[in-house]
């Protein structure tokens, strides 16, 4: 029978005799198991059927078997390192295969397996799947992880496709010319478990699938059509794995062999990264061609308001731009995608639900999402491309953004998720689980996709998981020219898989690619429970980043929805401006706000764990002692490796937030304000500044609180700095409408709230200011804790402080770069100006920055108000102000 014969998903060539039963039991090698259900005092059998056949019923014999074996109870303890490997799984009993068994092992993991144990007449007494990902690392990952060419590989006079698939029957290629489909039948090798073929003719632009004949539980012998894991483009809508060279002139952009990222970044402390998605980019700029609004193209023109405003940050500080997911995701249409009508939307009640209403109907076919639902970890997003249907022109376009960026002066990061896939088991959108079922998933004690990231788990513990995340993060960044990469919940990983992939990263490269990532700790995985994380805390020394949530939890507030209005932030009013719902008790407002303030100035010392700090309470500790959320504050070993930030795509924006939190009556030019404060508290700190996309722009979703799906219409940015999109109508009922009778009243008064033109070009142009501040002094990047620790240190600290104010001095003598002999930064919160004393500081001659100085200054309250009086050794901060002092360099 033709393997290519039909172009469904799934074929069912012998169909499951019973329903799948839990995978209980679990290999811990290629010869021994564990059971921890089974009755120690009890015989096991291993029943084995090659098409699916067993029936393994509670309280019947079983049926359908081919083959049984009978394991021997294991006779020695489980070996190091699978000890602490297994340890989540539960303790129970342990059985091994003989010698003679142990070599059938390749032949009998094709087919079902099944443990049972019976009673007395042979009736099952209870019944289990194995786990197999463990057996197969043991037979074949040694081997298979040094091919270097899975894929699909293309030369001027053949054309090699090898997939790993050690369990599947039978594989063959489909591939797919213009005169039909031909199969292509592939041979398996035995050490590696990967099948290979090879057609001897350049297939380049050709379009291919592979047909799997593989053993699904429940659901028996199946052939799966699926695309190729390592597929680096694909045709419309992902159906189709496309075969090309990454050097062919197709996909080479003129100039490309010559791009190179700007020099910009000597030290990972270098970076000041701006978050940003493709769409939001240019869905709405009318200054970008219409075939090419939300395009990877649109970067490519120059004179766009958005590339203006691109160039504008890099000339003032920012490196790099850092991309939402542009790998290829399941849930945006490559082609036809609809979109609401925008006229419509703008005439509605700043307080309607209708808005949300008329962008959720096409929501499920509309162009927008922000694509963290992968589908093909190492193939260019379809729908950003100006042809989807060619796999060439997704590459090519997408490298024409990153020359663009690059020429721009800005290096070019991109989000990576492969802490999960968008499906799992037998969904058509499911790819790895439909070749190796069973292995590339992160699977729980009864054998089920975990989703503790939100979608199906993937398991980069497993050796072939964790290879197909570096060898595609070694496309990205050798062929595709990217310089830096931000993992999507990267505490789900080990981090052992994580230090690897940056040392193939770099060595493909011949440069350092940086890594950061969310190192937050939950789910299965939490506190080690299957390996040593890539989360916070445990990363010291390896130069990979993690988001700090400190100092952006003490500077917002809560965002929680029942605490929104009520947990005021460091910004946004806590102890010094109560809203309505603070709660009434002002000496408990201002120990928080003074416990907020101690966490504030741990972002500002990089939350670097053997900083020390006097506390609100006058006790001088490092910062790995201050409690943040039932942890130390300070966990990281150097700078390079907290991320700062106060606002990124997740969750409200920090305009969003403050109208939760400052009182209904601050003014629209005191919430810029805020919102500069906020900026100025991550340009300021130590470590790698991160700047969501907008924020300079007082960025509103119009309170949505999870916009992934939101569409365009609450997701888009202004890059004219003219309007705000706050009263767009109430945020989809999805995930805000238990805080819609909250909202309404907000919403309702957007003349009041919602920032004018005035409002906006003063926040951006503040921006620019405090990015020229940190690029003017190396200080504020120094590159190692024990310069931070010498040079860095905090006055008008415990119990006698001002908490509404926060003061750094840096030490520029003898530094590289310093330009200063001192710096000395204030952030002032509070509504009012404060006068503070310095007697440690009496006499020095400070004077304001010179970006303060300047004549086009944006904020011109510092050179208005803000002094130093040497000989009284004051410090005179204006109400919501940052400001910089600095000592000239002795000459």
């Amino acid at each position: 029978m033709n393997a290519c014969n039909s172009d469904a998903a799934t074929t069912v060539l012998q169909a499951a005799a019973g329903p799948a039963v839990a995978a209980q039991a679990m290999w811990l090698d290629a010869g021994r198991l564990r059971w921890p259900a089974a009755d120690p005092l009890r015989p096991v059998q291993l029943l084995h059927a090659a098409g699916g056949g067993l029936v393994t019923a509670t309280g019947q014999a079983p049926s359908g078997l081919e083959d049984s074996i009978t394991m021997s109870a294991a006779d020695a303890a489980v070996p190091e390192p699978q000890t602490a490997r297994f340890a989540w799984f539960g303790s129970g009993p342990e059985y091994r295969l003989s010698r003679d068994d142990a070599v059938r092992l390749p032949a009998l993991l094709l087919g079902q397996l099944r443990l049972v144990q019976t009673d007395d007449q042979g009736r099952v007494l209870r019944a289990s799947s194995v786990q197999i990902a463990a057996a197969l690392d043991d037979l074949y990952a040694a081997s298979a992880a040094r091919a270097g060419d899975l894929g699909a590989t293309p030369s001027h006079d053949a054309t090699g496709f090898a997939l790993w698939a050690p369990t599947a029957q039978a594989v063959s290629v489909c591939l797919r010319e213009a005169g039909g489909v031909m199969p292509v039948p592939m041979a398996r090798d035995a050490a590696s478990g990967i099948w290979r073929a090879t057609v001897p003719r350049d297939l380049s632009g050709a379009l291919y699938t592979y047909a799997v004949d593989v053993l699904v539980e429940g659901h028996g012998l199946v052939r799966n059509r699926v695309t190729d894991p390592y597929s680096v483009s694909l045709d419309a809508d992902s159906q189709h794995s496309w075969i090309g060279r990454m050097d062919d002139p197709s996909v080479t952009p003129e100039g490309w062999a010559g791009d190179r990222p700007p020099q910009t970044v000597q030290h990972g402390t270098d970076t000041v990264m701006y978050e940003l998605h493709v769409r939001d980019f240019s869905a709405n700029d009318d200054s970008v061609r219409p075939a090419w609004r939300g395009k990877y193209l649109a970067f490519t023109e120059p004179d766009s308001a958005g590339m203006r405003h691109l160039r504008a940050l890099a000339a003032a500080g920012v490196t790099d731009v850092h991309l939402l997911p542009v790998f290829d995701f399941a849930t945006v249409p490559d082609t036809g995608c609809t979109q609401p009508d925008t006229q419509r939307l703008s005439a509605m009640p700043p307080d309607s639900d209708q808005q949300q209403g008329l962008v959720m109907q096409t929501a499920a076919t509309d162009c927008f999402n922000w694509g963290y639902d992968p589908w093909h970890f190492g193939a260019p997003e379809g729908s950003y491309a100006t042809d989807a249907a060619n796999g060439a022109v997704r590459i090519l376009e997408l490298r024409r953004l990153v020359q663009a960026l690059h020429r721009a002066g800005l290096r070019v990061g991109m989000d990576v998720v492969y802490n999960h896939t968008h499906a799992a088991g037998q969904n058509p959108q499911s790819v790895l689980d439909r070749i190796v079922p069973g292995y590339y998933q992160r699977l729980d004690a009864n054998g089920t996709v975990t989703n503790s990231t939100c979608c199906a788990n993937t398991a980069t513990e497993h050796a072939m998981m964790a290879k197909l995340m570096t060898d595609t993060a070694v496309v990205w960044a050798r062929d595709h020219h990217i310089d830096g990469f931000r993992f999507d919940l990267m505490g789900h990983q080990p981090r052992s898989a994580m230090l690897a992939l940056q040392a193939a990263v770099d060595r493909a490269t011949g440069r350092h690619v940086q890594l950061i990532g969310e190192g937050w700790n939950f789910g299965e995985v939490q506190n080690g429970a299957r390996f040593v994380q890539a989360a916070q805390g445990r990363l010291g020394g390896t130069g990979i980043g993690t988001f700090s949530d400190r100092a952006r939890d003490a500077l917002r507030g809560s965002s929680d929805g029942a605490a929104l209005s009520s947990q005021q932030g460091w910004l946004t009013g806590l102890g010094y401006a109560p809203n309505a719902h603070a709660p009434a008790d002002p000496a408990a407002q201002r120990n928080a706000l003074m416990k907020s303030a101690d966490l504030v100035r741990v972002g500002l010392a990089g939350t670097l764990a053997d900083v020390r700090l006097q506390t609100h309470d006058g006790s001088v500790k490092p910062l790995r002692e201050i409690e943040y959320s039932g942890q130390g504050a300070g966990y990281a070993q150097q700078p390079d490796e907290p991320v700062a930030y106060v606002e990124n795509h997740d969750n409200p924006t920090l305009f969003d937030l403050a109208v939760w939190k400052l009182p209904r009556d601050t003014s629209r030019a005191d919430r810029a304000r805020v919102q500069v404060l906020g900026v100025a508290a991550v340009l300021f700190s130590q470590g790698i500044p991160y700047l969501h996309a907008g924020i300079e722009l007082l960025r509103s979703k119009s309170l949505d609180r999870n916009s992934y799906d939101s569409g365009d219409w609450f997701n888009r940015i202004d890059w004219t700095a003219s309007s705000s999109a706050f009263g767009s109508g109430l945020p989809p009922a999805r995930d805000n409408e238990p805080m819609w009778p909250a909202m309404r009243p907000l919403l309702a008064d957007r003349e009041a709230i919602a920032p004018s033109a005035t409002d906006i070009a003063f926040t951006r142009d503040a921006v620019l200011d405090l990015l020229r501040i940190r690029r003017s002094s190396t200080l504020f990047r120094l590159p190692t804790a024990a310069e931070i620790e010498a040079r860095l240190s905090f006055l008008d600290t415990g119990p006698a402080q001002e908490p509404a104010v926060v003061i750094v001095r840096l030490d520029g003598r003898g530094w590289p770069g310093a330009g200063f002999d001192e710096l000395l930064l204030a952030i002032n919160a509070d509504v009012r100006a404060h006068s503070r004393p310095l007697p440690e500081l009496k006499g020095r001659g400070y004077g304001l920055h010179p970006v303060h100085l300047a004549p086009d200054a944006a904020d011109r309250r510092p050179a208005a108000e803000a002094r130093w009086d040497a000989d009284a050794a004051l410090l005179q901060v204006p109400s919501r102000t940052a400001v910089a002092w600095v000592l000239p360099a002795a000459r």
